[in-house]
């Protein structure tokens, strides 16, 4: 019954977090986009930092900026079509969270930086890897931070299986195994969605596929040297977009990964009328054994690392908090992600940190998958940098 409760309490508070005072130093958020996830990965976490105010909005609608700001308590808002310019234009703010479609990632992203402002960037980071090389040069020039948005990575339940793995206690790395993927019958996104927007880069391995990539390349700490297969199940509408896709792929040190995603898993029984489990696992497979993380995107909610030596008992562990340091068992990844996020633009040492190398890597790394598939890299941005 505790864990019940602990996973309701939990559960409770990560939707409705304290609200301390905020300090006469905090940072002022201005949000690009009504967008759905700024909730979730901002706004209720951003209530529970001392150190952090969402300050204003701004949509390409007038009256959904309103709305939006109307409803989460956000003192000013931005619309029209000058809306996101205007934003970036307000010297009270200072930092820019970007959840924008991904075609609009390097253009509103460079602006954002342009006007010297940080930025908190949604995944992926850009339509291809250049595009975020360029936005981490500008970064590093102007001394602003710029972090792409892989939450999961902050919380310490993926970090304990990271933690599993390096430690050699299973035995030398041999394969991983990362899947996110939830069946058809759900209906997630409908077929107008921006995610099957081939011109706003579009497509599921853009997506979801963030995830099972950069968790094998977190956990091997290595780039991939080389795709030995991909393929895609094709989006109804256009022909070079995916609804999922599957990828082998070879790292370093002999590590194989296999990696999936999907927004159309096939369900099951007469007609497949009945509809398949999610699927939201990474697997460690080492000499010694494996290590299981069940829930690594969302981990706040419910999640179990299940550790299986080839000699010994199978045992469960679950890690909402870290032994020492910050942190709370109700925090979100995102929570995790934001308190890194202001220590880093406040000059401490965040408890872990995505790098630039690691964001313009796993660009890369689905350009690989998307050339083995066939359906080639996302469109680059029509945006050019004045001169």
């Amino acid at each position: 019954m505790s864990g019940f409760v602990g996973l309701l309490t939990r559960n409770y508070k990560a939707v409705n977090p304290p609200n301390p005072p905020k300090g006469p130093d905090a940072l002022r958020f201005g949000i690009l986009g009504a967008a759905n996830i700024a909730p979730s990965a901002l706004i209720i976490p951003a209530r529970s930092h001392p150190e952090v105010v969402i300050a204003a909005v701004a949509a390409r609608d007038k009256t959904k900026a309103e709305a939006f700001a109307k409803k989460h308590g956000i003192p000013k808002h931005y619309g029209g079509t000058t809306g996101y310019q205007d934003l970036l234009n307000d010297h009270d703010i200072d930092v820019i969270y970007n959840p924008l479609p991904n075609g609009l990632h390097f253009e509103w992203t460079a602006k954002a930086l342009a006007a010297g402002k940080h930025v908190l960037l949604e995944k992926p980071s850009t339509d291809v890897a250049q595009e975020m090389q360029t936005l981490c040069d500008i970064a590093e020039r102007r001394g602003l931070v710029l972090l792409e948005a892989f939450h999961y990575l902050f919380h310490p339940a993926v970090q304990r299986v990271k933690g599993i793995v390096d430690s050699g206690d299973l035995g030398k790395l041999k394969s991983i195994s990362a899947k996110l993927a939830i069946p058809g019958q759900m209906k997630a996104f409908n077929d107008d969605d921006i995610r099957f927007k081939y011109e706003l880069g579009g497509g599921i391995m853009m997506d979801m596929g963030c995830y099972p990539m950069s968790a094998a390349r977190y956990l091997t700490g290595a780039e991939p040297t080389s795709v030995t297969s991909a393929s895609s199940t094709l989006f109804h509408r256009d022909a070079r977009v995916d609804t999922g896709t599957t990828a082998s792929m070879v790292f370093p040190n002999d590590v194989s990964a296999d990696l999936m995603c999907s927004v159309k898993l096939p369900g099951w029984g007469p007609f497949g009328f009945l509809p398949s489990m999610p699927q939201v696992i990474v697997t460690a497979r080492c000499e010694g054994g494996t290590v299981e993380l069940y829930n690594f995107v969302g981990p706040w909610i419910y999640h179990s690392i299940t550790i299986s030596p080839t000699s010994g008992p199978k045992r469960t562990e679950k890690a909402y908090a870290f032994k020492q340091g910050k942190g709370e068992a109700w925090w979100s990844t995102y929570r995790y992600q934001l308190e890194a996020f202001v220590d880093k633009i406040k000059g401490r040492t965040p408890q872990t940190w995505v790098s630039a190398e690691f964001s313009v890597g796993n660009m890369a790394a689905i350009e690989k998958v998307y050339e083995k598939t066939t359906l080639g890299v996302r469109p680059a941005s029509s945006y050019r940098l004045p001169a």
